[in-house]
């Protein structure tokens, strides 16, 4: 169990934030508050107690935060478009559960506007391949009394979905992704990449999906 909810019992709703939806070009995809409001309207017109979906989906609302471009470093790279997890998206406070026994790897809050915010990795031990799930948009309580090596059971609470803007200034919402490999990093990982590097970055962010058995997703 990732989150408090029963996907086989409790109505969920499948966002879209890819250029098909025609909602996305009027909406003012930089002040939170409106884009808060948008998703929970949705949520809520459809009965939903979570909003789902994202992996490997190309989308436009990175287009709010310089976070995903690289002009803002002086760069001439493509912009980052291709979500890499599944977001969840609902209300602030959502406990978030270890779904696979598993260790601290790294956190940290990466405290820009876009990002992150609080984020913690996760360590698992597999018969196959190094696993490691990163989970984003906490609460900062969330990463107090971490410290790397702490051993968390499936099931055990892990943190809990943070409220904008100390959750990297998104709607409340849970970002959870899957890696094989993490590139030498810690306390971070991209959740996002450019089009050009979608398919070595799906090579090692397998569908979260494949965990956790969302039909439709």
């Amino acid at each position: 169990m990732l989150l408090p909810f029963d996907f086989q019992q409790d109505p969920y709703l499948i966002l879209d934030f890819s250029a098909t939806n025609p909602d996305l070009t009027t909406l003012d995809l930089t002040n939170t508050a409106t884009f808060s409001a948008y998703v929970f309207g949705k949520m809520q017109a459809a009965g939903a107690k979570v909003g789902v979906g994202g992996y490997n989906e190309h989308r436009v609302i990175y287009r709010r935060s310089e976070h995903f471009t690289n002009t803002h470093k002086g760069g001439s790279e493509e912009p980052r478009e291709i979500h890499l997890g599944i977001d969840f998206w609902a209300e602030v406070g959502t406990p978030v559960f270890a779904p696979l026994d598993g260790i601290v790897h790294s956190f940290q809050d990466n405290a820009h506007f876009g990002d992150y915010g609080p984020t913690i990795i996760l360590e698992h031990a597999t018969t196959n391949q190094p696993l490691y799930s990163l989970y984003g948009h906490l609460t900062r309580s969330s990463l107090d009394g971490l410290f790397v090596d702490k051993a968390f059971k499936a099931g055990e609470k892990l943190a809990e979905i943070g409220p904008y803007p100390e959750n990297g200034d998104w709607p409340p919402h849970l970002h959870f992704q899957l890696m094989t490999d993490m590139l030498g990093l810690r306390g971070d990982f991209p959740g996002v990449c450019s089009l050009t590097d979608r398919a070595r970055f799906l090579a090692i962010c397998p569908n979260p999906n494949d965990l956790l058995g969302i039909e439709d997703l």
